[in-house]
């Protein structure tokens, strides 16, 4: 059984006890949609190993961790409309199957729903919790609009690319987390801890979901082959690249990123220019480098180390991510 298995069926089990029959069917329709398709779940996930690592009474996180999986899923649909992406784990977009405004609408409601997820905490808990959800978000659209901004600028740098996934994707699996450790009754120190081995867990996690977008399998990622070349996105393959570049190859990469475009020699081109400057060895050490930084952080947790093991784990299987 893999480690996740325990996890993953208590989640979905949770998603499908909360599974919407409300009206107008317009708007629950593609939330069930969404929510269905589960993907591997990690942040609520996180929420419960949390909760369990400081000895936790899970059925205490299992509404706190569906406000992260609703939440989550609130991002995507989002973040597929603003990308005008057609697939989302392997399936037709919201905003396809149903149009842009039902897309909004749909994702809207969503985060409203994550919400009502904290209402039965304990007052003092809430709060605390409440502000990390909110926070999260906050930093959560400050990173989107930075991955926005990055499309459009020249002089994107390796620090503005790691702020950017921290706030876009390492804060929400850093939140996660800290709620589930507070829930817990773990200490504010612990709590500290944990969340920064959460934020160099999902950093790396991003750097992988920017690597697999070249080089993984597109059936297996479920997602449109080099999709952020395609979208001049300046993910740490392109930043890699653009370092270990010589001028002609650095123009040549100024050239397809001035283009948004299907042309297939712009793939082609790129792809030429990360094996030659060696991005993939380069960006698979950026992945271990942080996920190392995680696991000093977890080592800092007054727990016994066997409680950590699921833990280390769970570091292990983003870094070995199926290609």
């Amino acid at each position: 059984m893999n480690f996740l298995d325990k996890y993953q069926n208590i989640v979905s089990e949770a998603v499908e006890n909360y599974r919407f029959n409300d009206q107008p069917g317009e708007l629950y329709a593609p939330m069930n949609y969404i929510m269905a398709h589960g993907g591997k779940r990690m942040r609520p996930i996180m929420v419960l190993m949390a909760c369990e690592l400081f000895d936790g009474n899970l059925d205490d996180a299992i509404k706190p961790a569906l406000a992260i999986e609703f939440f989550h899923n609130f991002t995507l649909i989002h973040d597929d409309i603003m990308d005008e992406a057609p697939l989302r784990r392997n399936k037709a977009t919201i905003h396809t199957l149903y149009g842009l405004n039902v897309g909004i609408l749909s994702g809207d409601n969503l985060l409203f729903k994550a919400y009502q997820f904290f209402l039965d905490l304990e007052p003092i808990l809430f709060k605390k919790c409440l502000k990390i959800f909110t926070d999260t978000g906050i930093v959560i659209c400050e990173g989107q609009q930075y991955d926005v901004n990055f499309e459009s600028m020249s002089n994107v740098s390796h620090d503005d690319y790691i702020k950017m996934i921290t706030y876009k994707t390492g804060s929400l699996s850093a939140a996660s987390l800290q709620i589930g450790a507070l829930i817990a009754g773990a200490s504010d120190e612990d709590a500290e801890s944990i969340y920064n081995f959460g934020k160099h867990i999902g950093i790396a996690f991003q750097i992988m979901d920017d690597y697999l977008d070249v080089y993984g399998d597109q059936e297996a990622v479920g997602k449109k082959h080099a999709g952020d070349i395609y979208e001049n996105k300046k993910t740490i393959l392109y930043l890699t690249a653009l370092e270990h570049a010589n001028d002609e190859e650095r123009a040549e990469l100024d050239y397809w990123y001035s283009k948004k475009t299907d042309n297939v020699d712009k793939i082609y081109g790129v792809e030429k220019i990360f094996r030659r400057t060696k991005v993939e060895e380069k960006v698979l050490r950026l992945v271990h480098q942080h996920s190392e930084t995680a696991l000093e952080y977890l080592d800092k947790i007054k727990v016994a180390p066997e409680k950590k093991q699921a833990l280390l784990e769970l570091a292990e299987y983003l870094l070995k991510r199926e290609k």
